[in-house]
């Protein structure tokens, strides 16, 4: 994993971190069983809670090299194959920091 987006990531929440913040929204990663990854994360009082809803994206070269995300509600969620845990972070990054709308790799 590039340790610049989970540095990156860590840092992004440590500003949420507000007292308040932190006990109702949070990042949450695990596993799924496709084998791969799922990775939701609040984006409630940032400025990347008025992005444009993204509807469902999914990219699907074969059945180990895929990935699919959208913002809706107020959360980044995203899913991938077992190798795309720092591509969906890094996703995510491009995505709060206005480089992308959306991505495809």
């Amino acid at each position: 994993m590039n340790n610049d987006n989970l540095n990156w990531l860590s840092e992004w929440y440590q500003k949420k971190c507000d007292g308040d913040w932190e006990h109702y929204y949070g990042i949450k990663i695990e596993t799924i069983d496709n084998p791969g990854w799922s990775v939701i994360i609040d984006l409630q009082n940032s400025v990347a809670q008025n992005l444009i809803s993204i509807p469902w994206v999914f990219i699907e070269r074969n059945e180990k090299d895929w990935y699919g995300y959208k913002i809706d509600k107020g959360r980044f969620e995203a899913s991938g194959d077992s190798f795309k845990l720092d591509f969906l972070i890094n996703l995510f990054r491009e995505i709060v920091d206005g480089s992308v709308s959306s991505v495809s790799k």
